[in-house]
């Protein structure tokens, strides 16, 4: 068997639905568009040019000029995309409400981040490959290191953080298998109700995490051998792409 191959996206598609899991990552089905999906990779694609700009000019005004391009670029990218968007100005008006609620959580004139769309991968066992894309890497000249991921949703509600910093935990478990630095900050950017969401990892939260991710990948594994995918339904399948074929809707 080759080696088993985890992102954070598919271990937390594994956790919400191992039948979402085998369509995505085993089955490698196609995917009805999600536009909230779309519109979440035209803010990233603004937000990773804004810096590349100067740092003076990094402002609302740029984040906006660098809008229709983006925007027509994704669109020539992603054929069916355009029939998609009912309503070009709603659509505009809400990158541009998501984008303004940016600069009330960072001043990006006023740093500078150490990479972006960073890829990083271990291997966590002989047999499991981990890896993933981390948004923004920070390192301060003290050597501290900040974790940035941006989200177009809104945080989560009470007693749902530790989900939600899950993948930053696997992000921040990653950098510390490789580079021997325990990251000092998680930090979680809520544009869709301006929220932050900061952790400050310890050793025992990434241990913790590599445990639970070699359980999850056992799991995995016995599902692969054993062709048992089980579907766990949830208020997620409304948004699932695979609804009308999976069996716990089966007629």
């Amino acid at each position: 068997m080759n080696p088993l191959r985890l992102s954070p996206s598919r271990v937390n598609d594994y956790l919400n639905c191992p039948q979402l899991y085998k369509y995505r990552a085993i089955d490698l089905l196609p995917e009805e568009i999600s536009l909230d999906a779309e519109r979440g990779t035209l803010v990233h694609t603004i937000l990773e040019r804004l810096f590349d700009a100067p740092a003076p000019t990094r402002t609302p005004e740029l984040a906006f000029a660098l809008l229709p391009t983006s925007w027509e670029e994704q669109l020539i990218a992603r054929p069916g995309l355009r029939e998609k968007v009912q309503n070009d100005k709603e659509w505009i008006d809400r990158v541009r409400a998501l984008l303004t609620t940016y600069f009330t959580l960072e001043s990006p004139a006023t740093f500078e981040p150490t990479e972006r769309e960073v890829h990083v991968e271990v291997n966590l066992t002989e047999s499991i490959y981990l890896h993933g894309y981390i948004d923004r890497l920070d390192i301060a000249p003290s050597g501290e290191v900040r974790i940035v991921d941006y989200k177009t949703g809104k945080s989560p509600k009470p007693g749902w953080e530790e989900k939600a910093l899950f993948q930053l935990w696997i992000y921040a478990f990653i950098y510390w298998r490789t580079m021997g630095v325990l990251p000092k900050l998680l930090q979680l950017i809520y544009l869709g109700n301006g929220e932050l969401l900061r952790n400050a990892p310890t050793e025992a939260d990434l241990l913790r995490t590599e445990k639970k991710l070699i359980s999850i990948a056992e799991e995995i594994v016995y599902s692969i051998e054993n062709v048992s995918w089980r579907p766990r339904p949830s208020r997620l399948c409304d948004w699932c792409s695979f609804k009308n074929i999976c069996p716990a809707f089966a007629k």
